[in-house]
């Protein structure tokens, strides 16, 4: 590696280029250093932190030379808990960054002289307070006190903090006055080490077009002392809709426990996407930000040109929202997703809207779309894929390609997996554009939307 890169030694160095995550990218030697929070065409102090076999981690101590587009972060605590890596960045170079990310994927995939379009990142014209769901982990800090936030950056450590500017204003509100009451009345939180205490997190779902709350409290146990007390403070002072005491027992990362307990209301609440009403329960998946995931759905379904003729395979559907999006626009819509309550909610949904062709499947979507061909003998005109950050399997690709649907709109919150899967549907399919749509403002985050069209000499064989 030229001469040696070594851990705790400072270097000068020129940012020429950015990483999957945001971060600035270096060359000593033709050796690739990775840097957060530099930027493109600056020229940083730094010192290294980490040293692997074929690049190393530096971190900031000056920066010597600003980018043009550096601005002077507005959240105290971004560097610590991870959640916008990208606050020190003008909002339209974040959107340049992320299209040039999706790009390079595409380039170093299907080689540079590929005529696939990736369009201008769709961004928010109000980047700010986007989030219909805020998570709130509560513990002990390290001198014993309770302690509410944001989990930092890698770790479980909490990291007290008075405004997030992603957060839901009102939302904010009432998880600081749950926290205040906690406190107020002594209501021992959860230590993680002893697996002892009873409050571990605060969520509250909000309904951005209903403004309908919902608040669930993460218990270690059956009872909250001076229960009816907060449910009737949040009720009186803050409007709330249904408060919900989740019970969480086990040793384990996943916020939410299975048993749910109502303590006002009905244990749910509504929000409006497009011309749809969804009802979300506390286990419900949601977009976290609905704006976007509404331009995302309308571009999906413009760019497929349905038709009322066509059959709509939606996997990995979810509570329903894009199937019942398009259901409109086509003869019949067949969704599967592999989470029960996800497909009793998206069940549910289709009833309060009054929409009679869908149906939903609970089940792994690779059985469930075999057995729809074979055995009720349903072939798909048009596929919608949603998956999870792993992408498709094979199985469900290879069914794709020996279905040969006209057409597929893949959905995906990770550009790496859909650039990956669209090489492999490619031999079928014709890509024409990428639309990537920035669903999480400030994060390296994007989401991306495509639309696959079967290739005319495959229709005609």
């Amino acid at each position: 590696m030229g001469k040696e890169i070594k851990k705790n030694h400072e270097y000068v160095v020129d940012i020429i280029d950015y990483g999957m995550e945001g971060e600035g990218i270096a060359k000593i030697d033709n050796f690739t250093i990775f840097i957060p929070g530099a930027m493109k065409n600056e020229k940083v102090k730094i010192i290294i932190v980490k040293v692997l076999a074929s690049h190393a981690y530096g971190k900031i101590i000056e920066i010597l030379e600003k980018s043009e587009y550096r601005v002077e972060p507005d959240c105290s605590t971004y560097k610590r808990c991870g959640g916008c890596n990208l606050r020190h960045m003008d909002y339209e170079e974040t959107l340049n960054i992320k299209k040039q990310k999706v790009e390079n994927l595409v380039n170093k995939t299907f080689g540079k002289d590929n005529k696939i379009k990736v369009k201008n990142v769709l961004g928010m014209g109000n980047p700010y307070n986007y989030r219909n769901k805020a998570q709130y982990p509560v513990g002990l800090d390290k001198s014993g006190a309770p302690i509410m936030g944001v989990f930092a950056e890698r770790s479980h450590e909490i990291v007290s903090m008075q405004k997030c500017f992603i957060q839901n204003v009102e939302a904010e509100k009432i998880a600081f006055a749950i926290y205040k009451f906690i406190k107020e009345q002594h209501i021992p939180v959860y230590n993680e080490k002893t697996m002892e205490g009873l409050i571990r997190h605060i969520v509250i779902k909000v309904g951005i077009r209903t403004h309908e709350v919902m608040c669930i409290l993460v218990v270690n146990g059956k009872k909250i002392p001076h229960e009816q007390e907060l449910v009737e403070m949040l009720v009186k002072e803050y409007d709330v809709k249904t408060v919900v005491k989740n019970i969480n027992m086990k040793n384990t990362n996943v916020i939410l426990g299975y048993d749910n307990v109502v303590l006002h209301g009905d244990g749910y609440i509504y929000d409006i996407l497009g011309d749809y009403t969804f009802k979300i329960s506390p286990m419900s998946f949601y977009q976290v930000n609905p704006t976007q995931a509404e331009a995302l759905y309308n571009i999906a379904i413009e760019e497929t040109n349905l038709s009322k003729d066509d059959i709509l395979f939606d996997l990995y559907c979810g509570i329903g929202t894009i199937g019942i999006f398009a259901s409109s626009y086509v003869k019949k819509v067949y969704g599967i997703e592999i989470v029960k309550k996800a497909i009793e909610d998206a069940k549910e949904n289709a009833k309060i809207n009054n929409i009679e062709n869908i149906e939903f499947f609970a089940g792994d979507v690779e059985k469930i779309f075999s057995n729809l061909m074979e055995k009720k003998q349903v072939y798909p005109d048009v596929i919608i894929v949603d998956p999870p950050r792993k992408g498709l399997d094979n199985n469900t690709i290879n069914n794709i390609l020996a279905v040969k649907p006209k057409k597929i709109v893949y959905i995906s919150c990770n550009p790496a997996t859909i650039v990956r899967d669209m090489k492999l549907l490619s031999k079928n399919y014709e890509i024409g554009n990428i639309q990537p749509v920035d669903m999480f403002p400030f994060t390296s985050h994007v989401e991306c939307v495509a639309v696959l069209k079967l290739k005319k000499s495959i229709i005609t064989k």
